[in-house]
Formats: C-alpha cells, structure tokens, sequence
C-alpha cells in the first residue's frame, strides 16, 4: 500500500508522498500558445466569452471581443488588460479568453506562466470549466470547475487554487481549496499548473505541489471530473470575491501577463 502522508489544508486533503504510479504525462505539448506573434490572440486558439456582470458574480467589467485594448499579443506576451472605461452600460472592461471548441481535454498537465495585476478590486483567474454540459447536471457548479490560479487585489500575492463541484463548492461553505503566499506573484512570472487524472487534481506553483482533490469513488456529485474541459484566462474588476473590500478606481488601467500556456497529454502506465 502506498504511504502518505495526509495534511489538513484551508479544509482540503493534501497528500504527500509517492506519485501514482499508473500516471504521468508526456513531454512534449499536445495543445500551447507561446505568443511568438503579434496583434490579437490566435483565433485557432483562443475565443472569447463576452458581456457584463460576470455571469452571477456581480462583477463590474464589460468582457469585450477582439479588442486590443483588452487583449493583445505584444512582446512575446499576451497582455489582458483591465480598464476604467465606460462601454456597454458599464465603467470597465476585460477580456476573458476561452479555448472552448479550440482546447478541451479530459485529463493532462496545464501550465499557464503569468505574471498579476495589482490593487485592490482586481480579481484574475486562470480556471477550466466542463466543455459540454451533461443535461443531467444544469447548474453550476454540477460539471465541475478547477480554479488553477485566483488573486484578489485586496489580499495581496496570496495564490488561491480551488475545486468546485455539487459537493464542494463556495455557495455551500464545502469548497476544497488551498492557499499559498508567493512575496512576488504581482512583480514576477510564474508557473501556475495543476496536473489532472483519473485519482487526482494537483495544483502546483513552481513546480511545488501545494493542493490535491482525490477522486473519492462516490460519485459525479464529487468528481465530475471524467469529462472535457476547456481554459479560461480572465482579469474581473469587483464582484463577489474580487470587489469584497471595494475598488480603487486609481489603478487602472491594470494587466494579467502570460508567457506561454502548454497542455501535456496524460499517459497511462
């Protein structure tokens, strides 16, 4: 039997040891963007969720399309930048990019390299959601959400990774999450990746593991997980979390910058 040690973490299970034997993950990226070009992100790879209020969050922003202003590739970097603007009834805009119909995987690595925005009422994402919804389920979060990286402005450099399902979920106060301090995430570029498979989702920063949800056994209500799910990318002013302790409006305009963004295909031994 394999032996582990098992920690209590924010109200999460974090198991430390061995890895699971039965899994590991190619080398070489099956799905990337390493923004080696200019202008607006690669429509092959990226699309675009559009319209304000943040889809119950109750967010401030206006999520825009093909927008330079709100996302563009520039330096080798894509750039999603949040500004103070008034645009669709509303006095900011975004961008949140998706790979829906682009990128959908069941299982794999993702890393997704990125340097914060700063202040407060920020509130970046790089976050997956189910890719068809199973009409059995029909509300969030029943397909499953994997929050691989989230930042409030409010509380700075302080990394959330989380899991949401009809279980576990913030509505319900039952959410598996963990926390982690990194002194530079708003100055610096990191590595932000969970790697997902049939027994688990690890959340790394860096390479270093600081998260697990385990596929208990009991059910979709628990791990809906077996199913395809697609990339978010998203910087939200205000809202639930995000606007928790207000916004200052002074901070604008203000960027997520990401590297690069790679997908390994999971392989079973």
């Amino acid at each position: 039997m394999k032996r582990s040690l098992l920690l209590l973490l924010s109200g999460s299970l974090l198991f430390c040891g061995k890895e699971d034997p039965r899994y590991s993950f190619e080398t070489t990226p099956v799905w990337s963007d390493e923004f080696n070009y200019s202008g607006l992100p690669d429509p092959k790879k990226w699309g675009y969720d559009v319209g304000g209020g943040g889809w119950g969050n109750n967010e401030l922003e206006y999520y825009t399309k093909d927008r330079t202003e709100n996302a563009r590739v520039e330096n080798g970097k894509l750039i999603i930048e949040a500004r103070k603007e008034d645009y669709q009834g509303r006095q900011y805009t975004s961008a949140r990019l998706v790979t829906k119909g682009k990128g959908d995987w069941t299982y794999g690595k993702i890393v997704v390299r990125a340097r914060l925005p700063k202040g407060r009422g920020t509130w970046p994402a790089i976050w997956t959601l189910a890719s068809q919804s199973d009409l059995s389920k029909t509300y969030w979060p029943d397909n499953g959400e994997i929050d691989i990286m989230e930042h409030v402005g409010y509380d700075p450099n302080r990394i959330h990774a989380t899991v949401h399902t009809k279980a576990f979920n913030h509505v319900i106060h039952t959410q598996k999450n963990a926390q982690k301090v990194i002194p530079d995430a708003m100055e610096s570029f990191h590595d932000y990746a969970i790697e997902w498979t049939p027994a688990s989702i690890k959340a790394f920063i860096d390479g270093e593991q600081y998260f697990t949800f385990s596929n208990t056994g009991k059910g979709w209500q628990e791990w809906p997980f077996d199913k395809p799910q697609h990339l978010l990318l998203n910087i939200a002013v205000g809202g639930n979390w995000g606007g928790k302790e207000g916004v200052d409006e002074s901070i604008f305009p203000q960027k997520m910058e990401v590297e690069y963004v790679r997908v390994y295909r999971m392989k079973r031994e």
